[in-house]
C-alpha cells in the first residue's frame, strides 16, 4: 500500500498515520517522489485504500500489486541513485568498475588500480574471499585481501567493491569496504541477504546462475525490507544450453528491469562471457541498451591470474574499451566522465562541503538541466535563470558558482549571443560536456494530436525539427527562451491545443504526455555545452584551452596568427569571428585548441600570439 500525503499535512498528523501503522504490525517507509510525500506500508494492512485514504492528512492511497514492493516502480517512480562517496551510481555519468577477479598481492592490486582508474574507472573491484566450484582452487587472501583493498582507496581514492560469503563477515566489510557484493550462488542465501539488509553499505546483488527476473528483484526486496536500499542489480550472465560462453549475458534484462524497478543496474560482461576478446562488445551493448554502470574484470597479466585469467583484459584493452564507451553514452542519454573523481574532489575542496550552485536557462528538464546534472552529478546543485546574460551576470556576481551555457550544435550552429557574453564577462571556461538533443512532442494527458494548433519552443529547435512541423501547417510555431520553459507553459495555461518541443525529461517533470519522440530532422543532434566560473582552479593536466583574440585590420594578419598555430602543430578546433561592439567591421576571433596554452612547452607560442595580437585572452584550459 502507498499513501500520497497531503501538501500541507502537520507533524502531528503524519505521527498519527505512523503510529497507527506500527500498531497494526507494518513497516512504514517516508519517501518522496517527484514532489510528492509517500509513506509506504510494508506487511499485511488490517485496512483497505477506502478506510486509509479517510485519514487526516492522507490524500490517496494506492494498492502495490507486484509481490516485489519496496524495489518496484509502483512503489518510487525516480530512479534511485546509489552514492559510493563522490560516485553515484544511476545518474547521467556511466560508472566504470574495474579490478581484478582476486586481490593476489598488494603489488598487483595498486598497480591494477593506478591502471583502471587513468583508464575511467571511478570504483575498482577485486575478490578477498572467493567461493570457487573447486575446493582446490584460490579462495582468495581473506581479512588480509580487505586490508590490501582499504589500502587502494587511500593511496588512489577509487573506492572498493568486493564479495561477501557469510554473515560472519559483516563487521569486516563495515570496516574495510565501501561496497559489498552478494555473488551469483548466494542470491538466494536470505540469512545472506537479511545481514547485508542491516549493513550501512551500499549493495550490488547478481543475478543467480539460473534465477529469473521476479525471482532476483525478490531477493532484492529482502535486503531492502531490512532496511538497506542501497542496492545494484548486476546481470552476469545466465545459465542456459549454449556452451560457447561461459554464460549467456541477458541484455533483454536491462529494459525489463528499467521497466519493473528503480534500482540502478550493472553489467558484468566478464563473467558472462568468460572469454577476453567478446568481453568488449558486450560492453559496448550494455551501454547502448541502458545499463548504469560496467563492472569489467583487468589484470596486469591475466596468463598468471589466480583466477579468471582468461576474461580478464589487459589494461590497454580496457582503455580502449573506455574510450569507445566515451563516444556511445551520449547517444543514449549518458556520460563517461574521465575526470569524475577528480572534478568532485576539486569541488568538494573549493566549497569546504557547502551548497554548489550552477545556473541553467530555462526551467528543470531543460537540455541545460541535464547538461548540468551529466557534469557536475550529484556535486552541485542545478539552478534555473531566464536568461543567458543573467547567468553571466550571476556567475560574475557571486550568486552562483556555476554557468552551465549552451555554445554550438551541430545541426543550428553556433549560439553567438554567448560567444558575445564570453567577450564581455571576464570569467573563465572550466569545462565541456557535449550531449545528444532529442526532441519529443510534449502535450496535456487528455489532448491528441489533431487537438494541437500551436507549438512552443526555442528558435534552435523548432528550427531542428522544422521537417516534422511541415507535415502539420496547421501547428503554428512560437518561439520562446527554453524547452523546459514552453512545457511549463502549456502546463499552465491547460490549453489542449497548445503543445511543446522538449526533452522526456521535462515531461516527466512536469508530469505530462509524450505524444511523440524523436521528431528532430537529424539524429545526430549533439549540443555543446562550456561550464564557466570566476576562477579556474584545480586543473593541473589539460587538453583544451579557449581564447579570444583581435588582430590589426590589415592583409594577411590573421594568417600571421594561424601560422603561429601551424608552426607549433597546435590543432585548432574551432575558429568564430564576432563583431566587436562599438567598432563597426572590426571583429574579435574565439578559438578552440587542442592544447594547453599554459603549458611550459607552449609558453614561447603564447608570446609570439600575445606579439602578433592587438588584444588577447585566456578563456578557459580545460
Amino acid at each position: 500500500m502507498l499513501l500520497v500525503l497531503e501538501d500541507q499535512i502537520t507533524p502531528g498528523q503524519r505521527d498519527e498515520i505512523k503510529s497507527r501503522l506500527h500498531g497494526e504490525g507494518c513497516i512504514a517507509r517516508e519517501i518522496t517522489d517527484k514532489g510528492r510525500n509517500l509513506i509506504g506500508i510494508i506487511g499485511k494492512t488490517l485496512k483497505t485504500p477506502e478506510e486509509y485514504k479517510k485519514l487526516e492528512g492522507v490524500l490517496d492511497a494506492l494498492s502495490i500489486q507486484t509481490s516485489h514492493k519496496l524495489v518496484s516502480r509502483e512503489f518510487k517512480s525516480e530512479d534511485t541513485r546509489v552514492k559510493i562517496g563522490n560516485v553515484v551510481v544511476g545518474g547521467d555519468r556511466i560508472v566504470i568498475i574495474a579490478g581484478p577477479c582476486a586481490v593476489e598481492s598488494r603489488e598487483q592490486a595498486l598497480a591494477i588500480a593506478r591502471e583502471v582508474k587513468k583508464y575511467g574507472a571511478v570504483l575498482f573491484r577485486g575478490g578477498a574471499y572467493k567461493p570457487r566450484s573447486s575446493p582446490y582452487s584460490f579462495q582468495g587472501l581473506e581479512e588480509e585481501g580487505l586490508k590490501i583493498l582499504a589500502e587502494v582507496r587511500e593511496t588512489t581514492g577509487l573506492g572498493v567493491v568486493t564479495e561477501m560469503t557469510s554473515p560472519t563477515q559483516a563487521e569486516l566489510m563495515e570496516k574495510y569496504v565501501d561496497v559489498v557484493q552478494i555473488g551469483a550462488r548466494n542470491m538466494q542465501n536470505f540469512e545472506l541477504l537479511k545481514c547485508v539488509g542491516k549493513m550501512s553499505k551500499p549493495v550490488v546483488l547478481k543475478r543467480g546462475l539460473a534465477s529469473t527476473i521476479q525471482e532476483w528483484l525478490m531477493s532484492a526486496e529482502y535486503i531492502a525490507a531490512g532496511g538497506n536500499e542501497n542496492v545494484i542489480l548486476c546481470e552476469r550472465g545466465i545459465r542456459t544450453f549454449e556452451p560457447y560462453t561461459r554464460n549467456t549475458l541477458d541484455l533483454s534484462a536491462i529494459p525489463v528491469l528499467k521497466k519493473l524497478t528503480h534500482l540502478p543496474i550493472v553489467i558484468d560482461p566478464s563473467h558472462a562471457t568468460g572469454i577476453r576478446e567478446k568481453v568488449a562488445p558486450m560492453a559496448r551493448a550494455a551501454v547502448a541498451a541502458g545499463a548504469d554502470a560496467l563492472m569489467i574484470e583487468v589484470h596486469n597479466n591475466p596468463d598468471k591470474a589466480l583466477s579468471d585469467g582468461p576474461q580478464s583484459l589487459y589494461p590497454e584493452q580496457f582503455g580502449e574499451l573506455t574510450r569507445d564507451i566515451y563516444v556511445i553514452a551520449p547517444v543514449v542519454g549518458k556520460q563517461l566522465d574521465y575526470d569524475y573523481l577528480k572534478k568532485s574532489e576539486v569541488i568538494r575542496k573549493i566549497h569546504n562541503g557547502g551548497t554548489k550552485t550552477a545556473a541553467f536557462i530555462g526551467e528543470k528538464g531543460a537540455y541545460s538541466h541535464k547538461a548540468s546534472l551529466s557534469y557536475f552529478g550529484e556535486d552541485v546543485k542545478p539552478l534555473p535563470m531566464k536568461s543567458f546574460s543573467d547567468i553571466f551576470d550571476a556567475v560574475e556576481g557571486g550568486e552562483v558558482d556555476y554557468g552551465v551555457v549552451p555554445v554550438e550544435n551541430s545541426l543550428s550552429g553556433s549560439i553567438h549571443e554567448n560567444f558575445d557574453l564570453l567577450q564581455e564577462h571576464d570569467l573563465k571556461i572550466i569545462g565541456e560536456i557535449t550531449i545528444r538533443i532529442k526532441h519529443a512532442l510534449i502535450v496535456h494527458k487528455e489532448a491528441s494530436k489533431e487537438s494541437i494548433k500551436k507549438v512552443m519552443g526555442p528558435p534552435p529547435a523548432l528550427s531542428q525539427c522544422k521537417n516534422y512541423l511541415a507535415q502539420y501547417p496547421e501547428m503554428e510555431p512560437v518561439p520562446v527562451v527554453a524547452t523546459s520553459s514552453a512545457v511549463k507553459m502549456v502546463k499552465d495555461s491547460g490549453d489542449l491545443s497548445c503543445a511543446a518541443i522538449a526533452s522526456t525529461m521535462a515531461a516527466g517533470i512536469f508530469d505530462m504526455k509524450i505524444l511523440e519522440e524523436s521528431i528532430e530532422d537529424n539524429p545526430r543532434n549533439f549540443t555543446r555545452f562550456v561550464i564557466i566560473a570566476r576562477e579556474d582552479k584545480g586543473h593541473k593536466k589539460v587538453g583544451k584551452s579557449s581564447i579570444i583574440f583581435t588582430t590589426g585590420n590589415k592583409p594577411g594578419s590573421l594568417f600571421e596568427i594561424m601560422k603561429i598555430f601551424s608552426e607549433y602543430g597546435v590543432n585548432l578546433v574551432k575558429l568564430e569571428s564576432r563583431p566587436i561592439h562599438g567598432k563597426p567591421w572590426e571583429y574579435m576571433f574565439y578559438t578552440d585548441l587542442e592544447a594547453d596554452i599554459e603549458s611550459r612547452e607552449l609558453s614561447p607560442m603564447l608570446e609570439e600570439l600575445k606579439d602578433k595580437s592587438e588584444t588577447f585572452r585566456i578563456l578557459g584550459r580545460y
